[in-house]
């Protein structure tokens, strides 16, 4: 059922996997959808050329590396110039820590390419477009919102993943910061945090090590989730289902942060 008609929705990292599967849930209700990936369109997976291509398709692509700072604002007048006002941002482009590498052995360039892309970037971007709602609010009283797809490891801690932590638990502030000084603004500011999701990503570790772990009885909700449950939650935020919210953290995790001890 569509209900969230002329509603335009940035979704970065948008081409696959969790990204993919949140924009498909918002075009489904009604939000006309701005893809932003690094990949040239020629090379998008089929499954995203077969949307772009669409009859009627809420779909627009827009190859974007949001760690290149003098790309944000020709991107975004472009996205407003196509599909109007911006009503949502959706924080989910970012890498992996890959390969997996000891925190004592971690090289700066590993770090600093973490930093630039999972975190300077994201905050940067937000900062334009936050500038650019702020304007279009003096003319339009529709549920604003920018949502962070951050993860569990924002707390929870892989000392083999040390950069991915560092900028998942970055943004994690970085939502609390911009939710406080946009929420007198009525631009609302969320922060989902994904546990063990079945994605390309997260299975391009060749290991098994998070099917052990849900099979030793470590997980309440003892199974892999699937991006689509990404999708709804980032849907209930951006529809404006809850109004007086902002700056919370809601966990999709199958309870993993719950602390069970004797």
């Amino acid at each position: 059922m569509t209900t969230d008609t002329n509603l335009t929705a940035i979704v970065t990292g948008g081409a696959q996997g969790i990204g993919l599967a949140i924009a498909k849930k918002l075009a489904q209700n009604g939000f006309k959808i701005a893809l932003l990936d690094l990949q040239h369109p020629d090379h998008l997976a089929q499954e995203t050329q077969q949307l772009l291509a669409a009859n009627n398709s809420p779909y627009h692509y827009y190859q974007c590396d949001i760690s290149q700072l003098d790309q944000h604002a020709t991107c975004i007048q472009k996205i407003e110039r196509d599909l109007g006002s911006i009503h949502c941002l959706i924080n989910n482009a970012g890498i992996a820590a890959r390969p997996l590498t000891d925190i004592l052995l971690l090289s700066p360039e590993a770090f600093d390419l973490s930093i630039e892309i999972n975190l300077r970037g994201t905050f940067f971007l937000t900062q334009y477009v936050a500038k650019r709602m702020l304007e279009q609010r003096k003319e339009s009283k529709a549920y604003h919102s920018i949502i962070f797809i951050t993860s569990i490891a924002a707390e929870l801690i892989n000392t083999e993943r040390s950069q991915y932590c560092i900028t998942k638990s970055a943004l994690s502030m970085t939502a609390k910061l911009f939710a406080h000084r946009l929420a007198s603004d009525n631009i609302h500011v969320h922060e989902i945090r994904p546990g063990f999701i079945k994605t390309a990503m997260t299975g391009s570790t060749g290991r098994n090590t998070v099917d052990e772990y849900i099979e030793q009885g470590h997980l309440p909700i003892a199974r892999w989730g699937m991006a689509e449950e990404i999708g709804q939650a980032t849907h209930i935020l951006a529809s404006g289902q809850l109004p007086f919210m902002t700056g919370s953290v809601f966990w999709v995790d199958g309870g993993l942060h719950l602390q069970d001890v004797p």
